[in-house]
């Protein structure tokens, strides 16, 4: 497909773009910020809530590479990238629906055929569950980022990935801020399944959407093209020859990502634990654990508020940084959102005040709306076409690959920090926003050194 046949994106096809990466994101975002009470409820300590989240970098590693170059590949009546958007869609809709009714589904199991499981059998199929949403959501992530490049005009390009920023943004401040809206407006507290439907529908119908609106052309593949077979040390060395900057990029996003993920992963913890005070439950009775529930609601509800803040914020700011990046350059306005962002997880890891917490939520989310989209508009400068999807899968494995550090060094560092408090234990969660904090730091230092091309509409 040469560049020159691709019209220029109207704001109306912009957003039907988007649209499906606002379920995808929808659905990301309950699981962020629901995993955790489902899990610890069936009995995860910090520890091992780490290794059942390694399920994101591992998918991540392996699933978006392979559905990358696959999508690359592939030749049919529907275009090469819009049969994984769609099928990773519909399979997540199926796991989400399954993952707050582990339990259930396991005692129907027990029941049905007279079997009788050990006590963690319940926990072990929620993280079947969290593995295959994961997976699930790689296979549609990759292949849309891919999309980019293949439809839309280079000059548009960051514009494209900001169009993102802002469906990321919206998707996620609508996960989050519908069961807090609905407990402040209405009295309403809407159940964790309920919420987790609402994530599959949004992911399903909003993916479909984009699926019908936005045709893809048909790429022809030269003979020798169709020949080759992919091969992930192949795959990686011709990834590096593209240009001496595509490594540097690549060192940013692992430092960026440790820091990103040190949030996301256990800020809910760090709420329901560390601001709103309660002890570990991961080991404590059933008597104990319902004492505990109006504060654990509590600071789940907080949780999502902080998030909603943070993506409304990364909504908001979506766009214009996609302009000032036209402007001013991709890097310059990344490395001062990243900054804006270790400044807010610093006031995190030593304030605890619940407004406080949400004004640093806020401004990290200019670090987030920067993160969703400069630095794929900085490696879609290097890309030759056809390569797309290979090439954004492997530059994933700089996404998910720093996952594996915070979902176990990091976790670990969490467990080992424990002390006493009345009614049991509990554990340093604020901790992580430090480790955050430099890791964001020295993300900038490695951006200040990547070399741009000047790309002119």
């Amino acid at each position: 497909m040469e560049e020159n046949t691709l019209k220029k994106f109207s704001t109306a096809k912009f957003l039907s773009f988007a649209l499906g990466f606002f379920g995808l994101q929808f659905a990301w975002q309950m699981r962020i910020i629901l995993s955790g009470p489902v899990t610890e409820d069936l009995g995860a300590d910090p520890f091992l809530f780490g290794l059942i989240w390694l399920a994101g970098p591992f998918t991540g590693m392996v699933v978006q590479p392979v559905i990358g170059a696959l999508s690359d590949k592939t030749e049919s009546i529907f275009g090469r990238r819009r049969p994984y958007l769609l099928g990773g869609a519909l399979l997540s809709a199926v796991a989400l629906w399954a993952l707050p009714n582990s339990q259930l589904i396991t005692n129907f199991i027990s029941s049905t055929l007279h079997i009788k499981f050990p006590e963690l059998a319940a926990l072990f199929f929620a993280a079947i569950m969290i593995w295959i949403l994961d997976a699930c959501v790689n296979i549609a992530q990759g292949p849309y980022r891919a999309l980019v490049p293949d439809v839309v005009p280079p000059e548009q390009h960051s514009i494209a990935n900001s169009y993102i920023s802002l469906a990321i943004g919206l998707g996620s401040v609508v996960a989050a801020g519908t069961a807090p809206f609905l407990k402040w407006a209405f009295n309403y507290q809407m159940s964790i399944n309920a919420q987790f439907i609402m994530a599959a529908l949004a992911f399903a119908l909003g993916m479909s959407w984009t699926c019908l609106t936005i045709k893809e052309k048909r790429y022809v593949r030269k003979d020798e093209e169709k020949k080759e077979k992919f091969n992930i040390i192949t795959a990686l060395k011709e990834f590096f020859a593209l240009s001496p900057e595509v490594g540097k990029i690549c060192w940013m996003q692992f430092f960026t990502w440790i820091g990103t993920m040190c949030m996301m992963i256990y800020f809910t913890q760090y709420c329901v634990h560390t601001v709103f005070g309660v002890p570990d439950l991961s080991d404590v009775s059933e008597v104990v654990k319902s004492s505990y529930d109006s504060a654990v609601l509590a600071g789940t509800n907080f949780s999502s508020v902080c998030f909603a803040l943070y993506n409304l914020v990364c909504f908001i700011v979506a766009i214009p940084i996609g302009v000032l990046s036209v402007k001013y350059g991709n890097k310059k306005v990344h490395i001062l959102s990243m900054l804006s962002m270790a400044l807010a997880y610093l006031g995190m890891a030593f304030v605890f005040n619940v407004k406080l917490i949400a004004l640093f939520m806020a401004i990290a989310g200019i670090g987030w709306a920067s993160i969703c989209a400069l630095p794929f508009a900085m490696l879609s400068q290097f890309i030759k076409p056809g390569t797309e999807g290979s090439v954004m899968g492997i530059f994933n494995i700089f996404i998910a690959g720093p996952q594996v550090f915070v979902c176990t060094l990091v976790s670990w560092i969490i467990n080992k920090c424990s002390f006493n408090v009345i009614g049991g234990v509990n554990y340093h969660w604020e901790y992580t926003f430090i480790i955050g904090a430099i890791c964001f730091i020295t993300a900038c230092i490695i951006a200040a050194g990547v070399k741009e091309k000047t790309v002119r509409g």
